[in-house]
């Protein structure tokens, strides 16, 4: 932890103190209730009141981001949304794998995507892999988020366990000026201006954001370059918001290291670099207007572009064999079977690459990404009674064109002392790959609630989805069994409905049924062929087709709202369960010959069930504020299949076999939060959280066979003390009792990377993804 930080803290803490004996505590205001109205499709417009939703709709506003200091809004949903947990996967605090209900909304290639997320109306999961790069979401300039699990199938494609609708802030919902600056630990620090103005017809929203870290562990630096702004226009009965976002991201995740490794320390990294580069940019139109009293029509138009580059040091599988003619023993052959096969390795003009140091012992795994998208959608929202019943009907169209250039390829060298590698300027022929693709996507939709009696409000829901895709192999194979190219179609509807009944203001019931669906994402198609596997995420070698998922959903629970407590307190309180079962899920395949080689398969049935129950409470006039969250997720196969693993130690000639009822690796059962704020004065608010993941099986362990990463708890500390309504100093301390954890597990061979520690090579190994230390930043927030 950084000194100059620690020696701080102290001061900070006694701030308050000084403060309360020179200032007489001011009075405060009640609160008044408000009716909170959601979203209910991306578009932002005609929502609902969210008591009426048949489902466990969780929301965050922008005072609530602001009071938690959160990092990102994944950090938020981790911290204090209900069935969210997050996966270090990837190790770098701005590429969470973020899980609700055991769905995944992740930056890594290859993780099956379960979410939709959208951003002012327009859809953030990228048009080649699903993929949702959270670094380029900068959390200040967030107005309102909600969180609704696969209660509506208005939100499209990939909405299996839910959706994540984010809309930004304006001149006119956000009119004033905001520096904040703050740093700390790992030399992390941040600065961040946010500025808006209207004069009643037109305004103006800008917020830009530089962060940047060393990073905990060994060659982990980052830094993120982040911008949004908005011009808006109100009228009488219409409004206009014209948004530009951008950010020109350098992150650097080092991932899971062998157990073994965490002997030297918890800091170093299995091989390295590890970097991903967002260059990214969008621009959108979306307004709405009142037709008449009745009818209130919106629409979206954008435009966006996303370029990810990586650029990743692993571990080689290649060594010296004799060439075809079995002459000398100088050439490169790839290990198959733990085997080196007898087919040498050929450079990008087709000849045998000679076996050199400088070649033997680390690759360099190069991608480009480079996607473009556009599209629009109109949806009108009719307030009419219908037989006298209260009614409002939402229905819309939208169409979205995607394509992505994709490039790979993969450069041989040799590793140095601390595992990083070095280039050896010889590329591989057989992972050179250049693909484009195009995604055509059309959707109808409509939502329509019904208000039958004051306490029984009936939801119905429907939207229907086409996609065309076209995949263009740029570099084929002679092989025409190895060819990318290929066309595929989808269609399906989605239906759902469901009612919520209240039988008083403290007790309402509600349930629901949905179905919704994911298409296969070029990159699943692209890697589809069991006897053709690919290494993730660089060499596709085949289209095969693949069905798409399909989920169905039911959802059922009692929630509402208690106001005559004591101490001028009120609670919300929720439970529930859900029952969700994947069709033709798609899952990753390693083929067990080659390390870190595999294809995408539908393996059949999944299922994700379980019970949540939250609690939201406020005191003494608001100035107590607390929540707490439980849920149990039952993550299963409901199919029995053969997963092959190589380093899984019990798979039997490389394969293990599941059987229905094992568990999804990946996903604990358990999962508690608790958090608090207490305005000790009026100018000073202190507060912690608190986060409990159960164990969880190591993903490659699919069969449950071996034992399970251990479960953890982690405290964080957080306070706030406001001199005025311009200055206010803030800090807070993650992990605040140094807890070691680790909240990812994979089953992989470290090959010979090791060789260098003095341990054994081609060893079967335990990879986790360590949790951070204690850290702490303060920083100081400056509002006009």
């Amino acid at each position: 932890m950084n000194k100059m930080t620690l020696a701080l803290l102290p001061w900070f803490t006694m701030l308050p103190l000084a403060q309360a004996i020179a200032e007489q505590v001011a009075s405060e205001t009640e609160a008044l209730d408000s009716v909170e109205v959601v979203a209910v499709s991306p578009l932002q417009v005609g929502g609902v009141d969210i008591n009426k939703i048949p489902a466990n709709v969780q929301t965050v506003s922008a005072e609530e981001l602001q009071e938690s200091q959160a990092l990102s809004l994944a950090d938020y949903m981790n911290r204090y949304m209900g069935s969210v947990n997050i996966n270090d996967a990837q190790n770098n605090p701005l590429q969470p794998d973020v899980q609700y209900r055991g769905f995944s909304a992740s930056p890594l290639m290859g993780v099956p995507q379960g979410m939709a997320v959208y951003l002012n109306g327009v859809r953030s999961n990228e048009p080649f892999g699903d993929m949702i790069n959270w670094d380029l979401i900068p959390p200040n300039a967030i107005e309102s988020m909600n969180l609704q699990p696969a209660s509506n199938p208005a939100f499209g494609l990939n909405a299996l366990g839910g959706s994540i609708n984010v809309k930004t802030k304006t001149g006119f919902s956000a009119p004033k000026h905001v520096l904040e600056v703050q740093g700390g630990s790992w030399d992390r620090h941040s600065e961040e201006l946010s500025t808006g103005w209207n004069n009643g017809t037109w305004g103006y929203f800008a917020d830009f954001n530089y962060f940047s870290e060393a990073g905990w562990r060994d060659n982990s630096g980052t830094n993120a370059k982040r911008g949004l702004g908005t011009l808006s226009w109100r009228g009488n009965e219409s409004s206009l918001d014209l948004s530009v976002a951008g950010a020109d991201n350098n992150l650097k995740g080092n991932g899971a290291v062998p157990e073994e490794l965490l002997d030297y320390g918890r800091d170093k990294v299995f091989t390295h670099p590890d970097v991903t580069q967002n260059n990214y940019f969008m621009v959108s139109l979306d307004g709405d207007t009142w037709l008449n009293e009745r009818n209130q029509l919106s629409g979206t138009a954008y435009y966006r572009r996303n370029k990810i580059s990586t650029y990743n040091g692993d571990g080689s599988e290649a060594g010296e064999c004799q060439d075809e003619g079995g002459g000398e023993d100088d050439f490169l052959c790839e290990e198959q079977d733990g085997e080196l096969d007898d087919e040498g390795l050929r450079d990008l003009a087709g000849n045998y690459i000679s076996a050199t140091d400088a070649l033997e012992g680390g690759t360099i795994n190069t991608s480009q990404t480079t996607q473009q998208s556009f599209g629009f959608a109109l949806q009108n929202a009719f307030h009419h009674k219908v037989f006298g019943l209260k009614n409002q009907l939402l229905a819309g169209a939208s169409y979205d064109f995607n394509n992505a250039n994709y490039q790979a390829d993969t450069q041989l060298g040799s590793l140095t002392e601390d595992r990083g590698v070095t280039a050896g300027g010889v590329y591989l022929l057989e992972s050179k790959v250049r693909l484009n693709t195009e995604t055509n996507n059309y959707g109808i939709f409509l939502t329509d609630t019904l208000s039958v009696t004051d306490k029984l409000d009936v939801t119905v829901s429907g939207r229907y989805n086409i996609t065309h895709l076209e995949l263009k192999d740029q570099f084929p194979d002679e092989d025409p069994a190895k060819s990318l190219s290929g066309y595929h179609t989808f269609n399906r509807i989605n239906p759902a409905a469901g009612l919520t009944y209240a039988f008083m203001p403290e007790l309402t019931f509600y349930g629901n049924y949905s179905e919704s669906s994911r298409v296969p994402t070029p990159m699943e198609l692209s890697c589809a062929d069991p006897n053709n596997p690919c290494k993730l995420p660089n060499a596709f070698v085949a289209d095969p087709p693949l069905s798409q998922v399909v989920a169905n959903t039911w959802e059922a629970g009692f929630r509402g709202d208690l106001k005559q407590l004591p101490f001028d307190g009120r609670v919300h309180w929720n439970t529930g369960f859900f029952h969700v079962i994947n069709n033709d899920d798609i899952l990753w395949q390693g083929n067990g010959a080659v390390n870190g080689m595999g294809y995408f398969e539908n393996v059949g049935k999944t299922q994700r069930q379980g019970a949540e129950a939250g609690l939201t409470g406020l005191f003494f006039d608001n100035r107590w504020r607390w929540s707490a969250n439980y849920t149990f997720i039952d993550a299963t196969y409901q199919t029995a299949f053969g997963t092959p693993n190589a380093a899984n130690p019990y798979a039997v000639d490389g394969v293990t076999q599941v059987e229905p009822g094992d568990k999804i690796p990946g996903i604990p059962a358990h999962q508690f939060k608790f958090n608090t704020d207490v305005d000790i004065l009026p100018e000073w608010t202190l507060g912690f959280d608190m986060n409990y993941n159960s164990s969880q099986y190591l993903r490659g362990d699919e069969a449950n066979l071996t034992a399970k990463l251990p479960g953890f708890v982690v405290f964080n500390l957080r306070s706030e003390y406001r001199f005025n309504q311009h200055v206010a100093l803030f800090g807070r301390v993650n992990n605040l009792f140094d807890r070691e954890y680790a909240n990812f597990g994979a089953w992989n061979n470290t090959g010979d990377v090791l060789d260098g520690l003095g341990l054994p090579g081609d060893q079967n190994a335990r990879f986790v993804g360590v949790g951070a230390p204690r850290a702490a930043w303060i920083g100081i927030r400056l509002t006009m």
